[in-house]
């Protein structure tokens, strides 16, 4: 009996002094690389989001202008003439006018034409197309009619892609040249971009 005893003692102590043994160095070592592997991922992909994410408030702000922008343009008149041609009320082709606005896509018609001017501004869709912010005389975004940048906006460019959008789908019935395809692409911090598409008709005197 005391044999018995004695024996399931030692079963007992031995089980004890390993359990409390704790971990060797090189257990501890191991453990050590494999936690600090793991909070480097972790970093590393918490900074790589943060890098590669829009600042809301810098989205929000991109929009407001890419929005603006789109609705000054779709605003203006879409005519086979310059607005201030003699015969844009009645022009039925570009044959008609002195100066056929949709001559040029990649700026104003005429040339001298300006989106700041108060005596000779952009006055049709096509005008906008090529133009940029800041350029012009503009340091930053500014609004129609001034070159005085808009406090707080900086850090914001701007750019208008104009082409013809008729003869394709929605518009296949339509000539290539009655349909304008108006692109804003507004850049801005925290690597925001934001890209609007939008189309105009040309609706004066006739399509």
């Amino acid at each position: 009996m005391t044999h018995t005893f004695n024996q399931k003692n030692k079963h007992s102590s031995a089980h004890s002094r390993k359990r409390n043994r704790g971990f060797s160095l090189v257990e501890l070592v191991v453990f050590i690389v494999i936690v600090t592997t793991a909070i480097a991922g972790v970093v590393g992909a918490l900074s790589w989001m943060s890098g590669h994410s829009a600042d809301p408030l810098a989205r929000k702000q991109a929009i407001a202008i890419a929005e603006s922008l789109m609705q000054e343009i779709q605003q203006m008149p879409f005519t086979f003439c310059d607005p201030d041609d003699p015969n844009a009320g009645t022009a039925t082709g570009y044959g008609n006018c002195t100066n056929a606005q949709n001559a040029n896509l990649n700026g104003p018609t005429p040339a001298n034409e300006s989106r700041y001017s108060a005596s000779n501004p952009f006055d049709n869709v096509a005008d906008y197309g090529g133009f940029t912010m800041p350029g012009g005389g503009c340091a930053s975004i500014c609004r129609i009619g001034s070159t005085a940048s808009i406090p707080g906006l900086t850090a914001y460019s701007a750019a208008v892609a104009i082409s013809q959008a008729g003869g394709t789908a929605p518009f296949t019935g339509m000539a290539a040249d009655a349909v304008l395809k108006i692109v804003v692409t507004v850049t801005g911090p925290a690597n925001t971009t934001i890209r609007l598409t939008g189309f105009k008709v040309r609706y004066a005197p006739k399509v």
